[in-house]
């Protein structure tokens, strides 16, 4: 396990690449001002106790009204009813039948974007191929003109920044807050606009979707709020496919007689990407804030404290998974905590699998040697709460 976090130059804040385990399931980080969660069931109770471990962490921080047209109306602060009733109208639009519709669109323009590289014995797996194809079919998922889609950069130059959410220094965490969503205002802009559109002249996409869904109480969202949801998505959605893609490519590197097993045998894919979102999970954490005293792993945490979920841990956990330091690609079942659980689980799942899934069998059609350059590192983003290649170059030949 050395070797792998060695090879890939994996810091010691990575300890699980390490095969190292956690010396609490629950304990409290000086440093954050916050409790962190690293157990599987540990984790597991906290994304089920909603009435208990609120999603919303801006009551901890005092965001004032300005700041708070930047969060409001992200599903990810969302909790109860409303969050349900909201989820559950943008939910069609990830459903099984709709991607089984997009599903030969996501081909197709995999394709097209390969064909382009033909000849090229080396190039970014990221940057020239995953990177447009995810921008091309989230614009066109959206609705909106193919132009725009640089400005979702701005949602990766987020996962650059190396600030993490503490509960120790009101001015710091209300930087955080600002480091993340000022940076956003062209996107923010472009979409706002979008939006207007919609509201004059609904369509049948993800925009018109998201802007007449309704609130519990007959409203439409505020323009703002309906802004930040569809920035929420875009996060999840957009940034998930690249990331799953880039790390997939790490583990085939690192365990090649994994790669010849899903070379000899397709239907292991699947498995191959659930197993890499278990073993190099991009998530590394997410919060929640405690509205109650409550007792976890024998540890009392207090009300009003901030609780951070270490996903990477809990897929570690050997109470969950039998030699979780191992990379297996045929294993199964494999109930990974990559795309969250319990009522916050990713709307997008589908989606990603979808797209992976043919993106990897394009590439091992095409490229029966593919592999990591061994002359240009990968650059990982460097944000502490996810782990993920933003490049890596891959030889074809």
């Amino acid at each position: 396990m050395t070797d792998f976090a060695d090879r890939w130059g994996f810091g010691p804040d990575r300890f699980w690449l390490r095969g190292e385990r956690p010396k609490e399931l629950v304990d409290f980080d000086e440093n954050l001002g916050c409790w962190v969660v690293y157990g599987y069931p540990e984790v597991i109770e906290v994304l089920t106790r909603p009435e208990v471990f609120t999603t919303d962490t801006t009551t901890l921080f005092g965001i004032d009204e300005e700041m708070a047209k930047y969060v409001y109306g992200d599903l990810t602060q969302m909790t109860g009813a409303e969050h349900a009733n909201l989820r559950g109208q943008v939910a069609a639009a990830f459903e099984a039948n709709a991607m089984e519709r997009l599903e030969s669109r996501i081909r197709q323009l995999a394709v097209e974007l390969l064909d382009k590289l033909t000849g090229k014995d080396r190039f970014d797996l990221l940057g020239d191929f995953v990177d447009d194809l995810s921008g091309i079919v989230f614009t066109e998922l959206l609705g909106i003109p193919a132009g725009d889609r640089a400005l979702f950069n701005l949602v990766n130059q987020n996962m650059d920044a190396e600030a993490q959410m503490t509960a120790g220094d009101a001015g710091q965490s209300e930087d955080y807050f600002e480091n993340l969503t000022m940076p956003l205002q062209p996107l923010r802009d472009m979409l706002g606009a979008h939006i207007d559109e919609r509201v004059a002249r609904p369509r049948e996409d993800l925009l018109g979707l998201v802007a007449g869904v309704r609130m519990l109480d007959g409203n439409l969202m505020s323009r703002d709020q309906t802004i930040n949801m569809v920035i929420g998505i875009l996060g999840a959605g957009h940034i998930a496919t690249p990331l799953l893609i880039g790390n997939t490519m790490l583990c085939l590197e690192s365990f090649p007689e994994q790669a010849e097993r899903v070379r000899a045998d397709r239907s292991l894919v699947p498995t191959l990407l659930d197993e890499t979102m278990r073993f190099l999970t991009p998530a590394n954490a997410t919060f929640r804030a405690t509205t109650a005293d409550v007792e976890l792993a024998g540890r009392k945490i207090p009300q009003g404290q901030l609780v951070r979920l270490t996903f990477p841990t809990a897929n570690r956990d050997p109470r969950q998974f039998t030699d979780p330091d191992t990379f297996d690609a045929s294993r199964s079942p494999n109930p990974h905590l990559g795309f969250s659980y319990g009522d916050h689980y990713c709307l997008g799942r589908q989606m990603i699998r979808v797209e992976t899934g043919i993106v990897f069998n394009l590439l091992l059609d095409r490229y029966p040697t593919l592999r990591v350059d061994p002359d240009t590192p990968p650059v990982f983003f460097a944000s502490p709460d996810f782990t993920g290649v933003k490049s890596v170059t891959v030889r074809t030949d």
